[in-house]
């Protein structure tokens, strides 16, 4: 166990996806205090009976749309009234609604702005004023490798993920002089529910479009985050982390 990150308290948002839970199951085994947010309290419950079974900390849920600053705001109360700081933000709840432009409802648009951008402004918002008056802080957000390169049908979810990298960067900025290191990862394929669904053919087709042929796991993307948040990795800060297998070399 890195003692350095034993005792660390962690928001993770998005908690219970297939992204958000291996981070969640790696900061456990770490000894990493957690706070589950997400907005579905049943997997949430579900989630913490899981990781408690395994490992020896303390995990709290908080049923939260991020979208909203004020349930969002009285989640962030409860962490620091339980554990009395916040030393670690992983920005990862997002979600998709696809469409071409011409088809792409209003309705579309915000809703996938407002969990993925919106919920990850509040959310460094919140937390950044902790770890403002503490000196410390690892604030980690989950983006995409589209969020670069662009990708037909997700001007929304493009649009979120770019506006994510340029929040990282501003914040890397902003906050860098009291020792808070602002990051984004951007995950290409990685096996999830939607990869898992894909054909044959299809994911033939994208292995051909990148360097290792396969697509990631969940648990490699935990693997970087928690480098991100050691000690080993406190010079860097701004930066958007591509973890796509060579795919865009």
């Amino acid at each position: 166990m890195q003692t350095e990150l034993k005792n660390k308290i962690a928001i993770v948002t998005g908690s219970y996806g297939d992204i958000g839970n291996a981070i969640c199951e790696k900061f456990a085994s770490k000894g990493i205090k957690i706070a589950l947010l997400g907005r579905n309290l049943k997997k949430l419950k579900s989630q913490k009976s899981r990781l408690l079974e395994k490992n020896k900390t303390e995990i709290i849920i908080l049923n939260v749309d991020v979208s909203d600053l004020d349930l969002y705001k009285n989640a962030v109360d409860s962490v620091i009234t339980k554990w009395g700081k916040i030393d670690i933000l992983i920005n990862n709840a997002g979600i998709t609604k696809d469409n071409i432009i011409i088809r792409m409802s209003n309705e579309e648009w915000e809703d996938v702005i407002n969990i993925n951008l919106k919920g990850t402004f509040i959310g460094c918002k919140l937390v950044s004023k902790f770890m403002l008056k503490q000196k410390y802080g690892k604030i980690i957000n989950i983006s995409s490798v589209v969020g670069k390169t662009g990708n037909k049908g997700q001007a929304n979810y493009v649009a979120s993920k770019a506006g994510i990298d340029g929040i990282t960067k501003t914040l890397s900025k902003e906050l860098g002089s009291r020792g808070i290191n602002v990051n984004s990862i951007a995950p290409g394929y990685i096996e999830t529910s939607m990869t898992n669904s894909l054909s044959e053919k299809i994911k033939n087709e994208l292995f051909n479009k990148i360097s290792l042929n396969r697509f990631g796991k969940p648990q490699e993307v935990a693997s970087l985050v928690n480098f991100l948040i050691s000690e080993e990795a406190s010079y860097i800060t701004g930066q958007i982390i591509s973890l796509d297998g060579g795919m865009l070399t």
